[in-house]
């Protein structure tokens, strides 16, 4: 008599039928997620809805006292980082790191992890440590991340460009034949690096000049029409039901009390009315023609796009795609909209969860452009401006700041991210450069979020913003390094 084998059967699991199906779903998992970066703050909450969700981070801006963020506490020797990429592969290298990521692990996985950017190296040294990268490979995000690719795909998708040409360029002589059509005034763009780098505003020769250099190297580079402009951005996810969109959203841009790049990205507000509804629906539009578009070239997650508003004639253009969480992302993911439903991040790591769900997405997206789930709230990326070293003796605690009429800011209590905020003499800072660090020109010091807004209706700073950023400024305690020889780390430009 033979025993008769049967296969066990496992269970098939549930599939999730809204959104309410799906928060649940997060509040209950036990997978172990990471988001591994520079610092948390480009998925800042995230630990809050999704249970198991830890940050591995290179800064720890909050002195131990966030729960769920780990750094590791000894230096280990490395290479002078250049990059973002770098930091990453530095941790995913760290033994302290891979001892975390052990403890925590289900069986001979270690789980699922996202990250602010990563390259080649980043997901092999991922797999090594048992994660599995939740996002489209980095051979894909660096073809999309190209500007001159991001036109093409624009140009697919049905999504309006401001006037441009592609082309290599071979001279200033070269570039006028080449880009007629558009006049003298023009904009050109190398296909990478953050705007505030690699934007060149170019009206004659000697400003030609001044960076040939960097133009002619490139096989191709975008030379637009230079248009009188304001800059917004819009955060999306493309899922295998369609693209969510967020709202559209405003830029700081430029402010040299905040960044010395001239067309430098330093923050973002999000308020009610911030754009006609003719332009709200027009961006709306364009960005699920773009999240559409993506899905065909194989792309799926998180996206962010810039868009410029010509103020001669009302238009509005693709500017960049930024295929990844953003700097943008904190004020996305925290506003009432997404707290009444679930932050853009949630559909964004859903597409990796192995898990069938149902979702209405012009449902989701019809409740998200409503303008009564829009609150006020604006975020600024202050930089370091002076073209000096410096050593840094003092600085502030994250949390929640204070400011009263004089403009004095005091600490008033420690809380890990911006919903603690309660009203618009308050401000959450998180900050990036800590005592002991060394600081140069560009080098980012801190965020701070608050509620109401940072502009003007003409797009300048307000008073309050000024009065806010200078007192930040106030509670560095800094020594120049007159050597200049003296290189320190990157500190700038680990936010977008």
């Amino acid at each position: 008599m033979t025993k008769k084998i049967t296969k066990k059967k496992t269970l098939a699991k549930p599939k999730l039928k809204n959104v309410a199906d799906i928060r649940r779903y997060f509040y209950k998992n036990e997978v172990p997620i990471y988001f591994i970066s520079a610092t948390n703050f480009n998925m800042l909450g995230a630990d809050e809805w999704i249970k198991g969700f830890k940050f591995i981070t290179y800064i720890e801006s909050f002195d131990g006292l966030h729960p769920n963020v780990f750094s590791p506490k000894e230096e280990i020797p490395h290479d002078e980082f250049e990059s973002i990429e770098d930091i990453n592969n530095y941790l995913l290298q760290h033994p302290e790191v891979q001892d975390y990521l052990k403890t925590r692990a289900t069986g001979k996985k270690s789980g699922k992890a996202m990250f602010l950017m990563f390259d080649e190296q980043t997901e092999k040294l991922a797999k090594k440590q048992g994660l599995e990268v939740m996002f489209p490979s980095a051979k894909m995000r660096n073809f999309m991340d190209n500007k001159v690719n991001t036109n093409r795909i624009a140009e697919k998708a049905g999504v309006a460009c401001v006037p441009y040409v592609l082309s290599a360029v071979k001279d200033y002589e070269h570039m006028g034949k080449v880009s007629k059509h558009l006049g003298a005034d023009l904009v050109v763009q190398t296909p990478y690096g953050d705007s505030g780098h690699t934007t060149f505003f170019i009206t004659d020769e000697e400003s030609f000049k001044k960076h040939e250099d960097e133009i002619v190297k490139e096989k191709e580079v975008k030379i637009m029409k230079r248009i009188n402009c304001k800059g917004s951005a819009i955060e999306a996810c493309v899922t295998r039901h369609g693209t969510v969109v967020a709202p559209l959203m405003t830029e700081l841009v430029g402010f040299k009390e905040l960044t010395p790049y001239k067309g430098g990205w330093c923050g973002n507000e999000i308020y009610p009315d911030a754009f006609s509804p003719t332009l709200r629906k027009k961006a709306r539009k364009y960005t699920q023609l773009f999240g559409d578009q993506l899905r065909k070239e194989g792309y799926k997650g998180y996206f962010e796009l810039d868009f410029l508003i010509d103020q001669d004639n009302g238009e509005i253009y693709l500017g960049e795609l930024n295929p990844r969480v953003t700097g943008a992302s904190s004020i996305t993911n925290h506003a009432v909209f997404a707290l009444a439903d679930a932050p853009l991040f949630i559909f964004h790591i859903l597409e990796w969860m192995n898990v069938d769900y149902d979702l209405s997405v012009k449902a989701l997206n019809e409740r998200w452009a409503k303008q009564e789930n829009i609150d006020s709230w604006s975020q600024i990326i202050v930089k370091h401006t002076k073209d000096t070293v410096e050593y840094v003796n003092e600085a502030p605690n994250s949390g929640i700041w204070k400011m009263y009429d004089t403009g004095h800011i005091q600490f008033d209590r420690m809380d890990t991210h911006r919903r603690a905020v309660e009203k618009e003499n308050e401000a959450f800072f998180m900050r990036i450069t800590r005592k002991g660090d060394y600081v140069y020109e560009g080098a980012d010091m801190g965020i701070l979020v608050t509620r109401g807004r940072m502009m003007t209706d003409d797009f300048k700073l307000n008073e309050r913003s000024k009065k806010w950023i200078a007192a930040i400024h106030s509670q560095y305690s800094m020594t120049l390094i007159e050597d200049k020889a003296v290189t320190p780390e990157l500190l700038g430009g680990l936010t977008k």
